[in-house]
């Protein structure tokens, strides 16, 4: 007991600041590697790099985040779905981090949907996805979990996945018509809300 207090105060004392890291954008060779695996999830690195990417995906104000959109070709993602101004229906998760995952199964049914990426900025794509995933992942705890995804949650995933192999949203999209900037995808957005509101009324 005394031990793990003494511990404690150490790392607050000398841990380091974890500090916001930059996002690699499209065009760098380190988003277009295959992340390997993480052997000890326990590794004060592998835990400091956790704290960042929650810091960075925080203050970037994203959904989700991979390792090697920051340089660190390493499984692993964050995911942290919450409604904000690009996903106004999104569903509230506290943010995950998820080391070596996997997906066990999905359902033949896919679904178009937006996406955006940190790494490629103004440009928002139609991506068709499964609509239901079972997942497999090792938590910073170092425990085995199990979870269902569905919908936006299992977008998410599938996107952030995608990085761990060296790919991006652009990767899946069918054709260029299925592409908007930015400004126009929020042009969309909002003619949705605004049709939606006259069919309820």
């Amino acid at each position: 007991m005394l031990v793990r207090s003494l511990e404690k105060i150490f790392n607050r004392i000398f841990k380091p600041k974890v500090q916001k890291s930059t996002v690699y954008q499209l065009g760098n060779p380190a988003l277009r590697e295959i992340a390997r695996p993480i052997s000890d999830v326990q590794d004060r690195e592998i835990q400091q790099l956790i704290d960042e990417m929650l810091i960075t995906l925080t203050e970037s104000k994203g959904v989700g985040l991979a390792a090697p959109q920051i340089g660190r070709s390493l499984q692993l993602v964050i995911i942290a779905s919450h409604p904000n101004a690009r996903y106004p229906h999104a569903p509230q998760m506290e943010p995950t981090a998820m080391i070596n995952p996997k997906i066990i199964s999905h359902s033949f049914e896919t679904e178009k949907g937006w996406e955006g990426c940190l790494s490629v900025p103004m440009i928002r794509g139609l991506v068709p996805r499964y609509r239901e995933i079972e997942i497999e992942y090792t938590d910073r705890q170092g425990d085995r979990q199990l979870a269902k995804l569905t919908d936006f949650v299992a977008r998410i995933f599938q996107h952030e996945y995608d990085h761990l192999e060296g790919k991006v949203f652009l990767d899946r999209v069918e054709t260029t018509l299925d592409m908007a900037t930015e400004a126009e995808y929020q042009n969309i957005l909002q003619t949705s809300v605004q049709s939606n509101a006259a069919h309820k009324s």
